[in-house]
């Protein structure tokens, strides 16, 4: 998923078309919010970004799955996704365009099965890993992180 300033989504489009080649990307309902897909690896996707001069990109947060917006779906992939992963984690949810789902609801759910499974420790402050969901209306993205996996970039609006 990725962000930019309202009203330059197409130069984050064509900035990620260059970046990375093999891209298709998706605008969402929302302004400054992108959905991009690629069969490149999380890590070769976050170097690229890296060694790229973008003017358009905000943010960008590596998602391993889309599925539909449903609390029990989003609870069953994220512990799925956390199978054998250690150290300690938090659940961080943002929500655009569902009203059916709640941040908070999301994040307590998820984080409670994952140390029901796991026995893992929430850590809210520092954790090792965070579990991203982003909720855009009827979708949701998943994904487990490493907190410098989610790349944050300076741009003026």
């Amino acid at each position: 998923m990725v962000t930019c300033p309202p009203g330059r989504e197409g130069d984050a489009i064509l900035e990620l078309e260059w970046a990375l080649e093999k891209v298709k990307v998706h605008g969402t309902d929302w302004r400054g919010v992108l959905i991009a897909e690629t069969p490149l690896e999380k890590m070769e996707v976050i170097n690229r970004l890296l060694s790229f001069e973008t003017q358009a990109l905000q943010r960008v947060t590596p998602l391993d799955y889309l599925l539909p917006a449903k609390l029990e779906e989003i609870e069953k992939k994220a512990v799925e996704l956390m199978e054998g992963k250690t150290g300690t984690f938090a659940v961080r949810a943002k929500v655009r365009g569902n009203k059916k789902l709640r941040e908070k609801e999301i994040e307590r759910a998820v984080g409670s099965r994952i140390v029901e499974e796991y026995g893992l420790k929430v850590n809210l402050s520092s954790p090792d890993l965070v579990v991203v969901v982003e909720v855009i209306g009827k979708r949701a993205g998943i994904g487990v992180l490493r907190r410098d996996e989610i790349l944050r970039f300076e741009v003026e609006e």
